[in-house]
């Protein structure tokens, strides 16, 4: 018995383990729509060319924020100045990347009300798209349920106490997603 109680402990650590990762996505993406203020954050994931190496940009450059609508990228090594630009302007952050010879400047233009809404529908579906991945992990936590009461001897009731904790869980996550998106839809409305 202390196996099969083993087995369904590791099925629910798994799942959280699944849904949390789903969360932290989440977190990153919303880093990403940008709010009232620019963040860092924003050119961080930024991929460069570098001597044949897909690296990131904050692994070649200082990153900073001179005020609350300009980044600016101060690269380590000159000479990848023209990828970094090239690389920035390919992200399509919202805003053209422009060097003077050392450091590069990305000026992000005042957000408009169209803009804002626009930004809440794209974290709107942000949120919906993890959600649904989140009940795509209990779905499949639920057939590896049903694969380990079909091969082992286990009783209906725990089977249900086992569902029970799998949705308690989801609720949870669904919970902090929909917090997570009511704070981010606030920073984007705030002026």
């Amino acid at each position: 018995m202390d196996y099969l109680n083993e087995k369904l402990n590791e099925l629910l650590i798994n799942y959280e383990e699944k849904l949390s990762k789903r969360f932290d996505y989440l977190k990153n993406e919303f880093i990403a729509v940008r709010a009232g203020r620019v963040d860092t954050r924003i050119v961080e994931r930024v991929t460069v060319d570098y001597f044949g190496t897909m690296t990131l940009i904050k692994n070649l450059a200082n990153i900073s924020c001179t005020d609350a609508r300009t980044i600016v990228v101060n690269p380590w090594d000159a000479s990848i100045l023209s990828s970094m630009v090239k690389a920035l302007g390919a992200a399509n952050l919202g805003a053209t990347p422009v060097d003077d010879g050392r450091i590069i400047r990305l000026v992000f233009p005042q957000l408009t009300a169209d803009t804002r809404k626009d930004l809440v529908k794209k974290v709107s579906k942000i949120a919906e798209e993890a959600r649904v991945s989140m009940r795509n992990e209990r779905r499949d936590a639920l057939d590896q349920l049903k694969k380990i009461h079909n091969a082992e001897k286990i009783s209906e009731d725990d089977v249900k106490n086992v569902e029970h904790d799998v949705q308690k869980i989801l609720d949870d996550y669904i919970a902090n997603v929909d917090t997570a998106l009511n704070q981010k839809e606030k920073d984007i409305m705030t002026i």
